[in-house]
């Protein structure tokens, strides 16, 4: 699948039920908020594991700091970097996986 560029770098795996409305108030934005975001996603034809881009700054990162994910970074290494916890970067950054970061994709830190 070709994947746009998605300016926040941040993304929502689709897992299977998922609708943009359910992922909207799972995320706390609106529809059209989430259809900005991806021109060109049929919301209505979503596909499990498809990457849906974020809103710029969603979530909110309360610090304001992230890390742009290079080639090779793992939340591990990221946490052991920045002295944080794996959970801790999950609980900053719903919605990521952990097992497949995205080069260029931010990271939210404490």
């Amino acid at each position: 699948m070709n994947q746009p560029p998605c300016p926040s770098g941040r993304f929502w795996r689709v897992e299977a039920g998922d609708t943009f409305y359910s992922i909207a108030r799972a995320l706390d934005i609106t529809v059209d908020e989430l259809i900005r975001a991806n021109p060109g996603v049929d919301p209505l034809n979503l596909q499990i594991g498809q990457l849906l881009c974020l809103p710029e700054e969603f979530p909110p990162c309360p610090s304001g700091v992230y890390w742009e994910v290079s080639p090779g970074d793992t939340l591990y290494s990221i946490a052991q970097t920045v002295g944080t916890t794996v959970e801790t970067l999950l609980e900053l950054n719903p919605g990521i996986d952990p097992f497949n970061l995205q080069v260029r994709q931010k990271i939210c830190l404490p």
